[in-house]
Formats: structure tokens, sequence, C-alpha cells
């Protein structure tokens, strides 16, 4: 369970990129050196590969492997355009499958990608059919998608003190509390991830809220730390007003979960490490990543 959590982290996660859209996706070469592929060509040969599996289980093969060149640095000053793909998370699946299992990496990746299976299975249901703990992590993944949006726009608007910014968004819509404060209240260990500690319900207060701001500081063209931590501020004011004024519950009186979606998380490793899949797996795993990126 480290081992994998290790890998996710360090491998997958830290090569992952995000487009303006808040959509994810991998370069193949950066790929390639976290699988061990030391020669492009041979890595092709699995790409192709790839490529094959994925138009043979009737995906379009374009909205999964996009072609591009790109420019890479050679160590120095010097800059190259090489020949790359853009690829989604499906695609990444696919390759891991056709790579060499012997290699170590290439095996912790397909159980990586299991991981991710669940969650696009969850994905693809309607949110009213999905139990409480499947609405946290749908939820908990749409904010860290969004985060990354909210991050980017926060950066052009000029915040470098991100603990500051994201607090200030806090503050509003917790009537003053900080993260420190939400996880003091919460009981949680220290550095514990307090949006894992969340229900579905007040995820979705803070979903509302990380949108807005993305949408305030782009569109009004928000300029200057100050102004930015103002801008979260009064969103998650705004918000904690509209769910007062709706009779709902603010987020400060909502129960924590007696379990985090971490520890759902390994829950959800175990069931896969035990073979929830069998051997119907990779027919299993096209099924649920069939949608467009």
């Amino acid at each position: 369970m480290n081992e994998l959590e290790q890998y996710r982290e360090r491998m997958f996660d830290e090569i992952r990129h995000v487009d303006e859209e808040g959509r994810e996706f991998w370069y193949a070469r950066e790929l390639a050196k976290v699988l061990e592929y030391k020669r492009w060509d041979k890595f092709k040969n699995v790409i192709n590969k790839a490529l094959v599996s994925c138009s043979n289980s009737e995906n379009i093969v374009d909205n999964h492997f996009s072609q591009l060149g790109r420019m890479v640095s050679l160590g120095s000053d010097a800059l190259r355009e090489v020949s790359d793909y853009k690829l989604s998370r499906y695609a990444c699946y696919l390759i891991t499958q056709n790579a060499d299992s012997s290699k170590r990496e290439v095996a912790l990746g397909q159980t990586y990608f299991a991981m991710q299976t669940r969650k696009q299975e969850i994905l693809e249901k309607n949110y009213e059919d999905l139990t409480e703990t499947e609405k946290r992590f749908y939820k908990r993944e749409k904010i860290r998608r969004k985060n990354l949006v909210l991050n980017k726009a926060a950066r052009d608007a000029g915040v470098k003190n991100f603990d500051k910014f994201h607090n200030a968004g806090y503050k509003g819509l917790y009537n003053g509390e900080t993260a420190n404060d939400i996880a003091k209240r919460k009981g949680l260990r220290y550095r514990e991830d307090i949006l894992d500690n969340m229900g579905s319900d007040e995820l979705a207060a803070n979903e509302f809220r990380i949108s807005l701001a993305s949408q305030k500081l782009k569109n009004e063209n928000i300029q200057g730390e100050a102004n930015a931590n103002h801008a979260h501020f009064e969103v998650g004011s705004i918000v904690r007003e509209a769910i007062i004024e709706a009779g709902g519950t603010v987020p400060e009186k909502l129960p924590t979960p007696e379990k985090s979606l971490k520890e759902l998380k390994k829950e959800e490793l175990k069931k896969i490490d035990g073979g929830m899949f069998g051997n119907s797996f990779k027919n299993y795993i096209s099924r649920f990543y069939n949608f467009n990126n």
C-alpha cells in the first residue's frame, strides 16, 4: 500500500498536467521515463499497440491520443522540437497494459489505473444514485481539478501566499474560520487534509466557492494579492449567505464523516488487490473509460 501511494505521488501525479478547462493529461515522453523506457523507438512500439487496443475497444482514438510536437530542453539553454503525444488517462492505462509487465514500474502503473477505474465508474453514474461515500469521492475529485484552475487564476492575479489566499475563502464561507481552525474543530491530526474529511454537502459548498472565485478573478481581471484575497473572502461570504437564505445548514454545522477519503481509498485498493475485477478487468475498464476528454 505504501509503495503504491508513493508511486502515485512521485511518478504519475508529478507528470500529470491540467489544461485551462481543468482536464488532465500526460505527455508520452514523460510517461516513458516513469516506466523506465530509455529509448523512444521502443516506447513508440508500445504506443502503437495501445492505439490498436483503443480502436478495437471502439473508442475514438483522437480523444485519447493527440500527436504533437513540443520543445524540450537539452540540458542547457538549447531547445529542440520533438514529436510527442498528449495522452488521456485511458491512453495511459492502455500503454501500461501493452508495456513490459516485467518492469516493476509498469506493474505498479497497472494497479494505479485500476484505482482510477473505480473513480471513473463513480463519475459515469447519475449523482442521485451514488452512495454518500461515492458522492464524496466525486466531489473531492472535482474540487481537486477546480482548485488547480483557481490557483492558476490566483497566480495570474499576483498571488504569492496561497495559504493566505485559500484561507480568505474559508473565512468567508466558515464565518471567520481558517483551514487550521476547521481542522482543529474536526479533531484532525496535523497536516491531515480537511477536504478529505468533509461530507458531500460540505464539499459541494466548497466546490461552489472555488468555481465562483475562479470566475470572479478572471471575469473582473482582478490584480494584486490583497484584491484577490478580498475577492475570495467575498465569494465565500456570498456562498454562505446563499446557504442561509435557502434554509440550508452552514458548513461548520455539518457532521464530519467517520472515515477520511484517504482511509476509504486504502479499503478500495485492498478490494482491487484481492482480485475484485477478475479476468474481465480489461473489458471492464475500457467500458468506463469510453468518454470524451
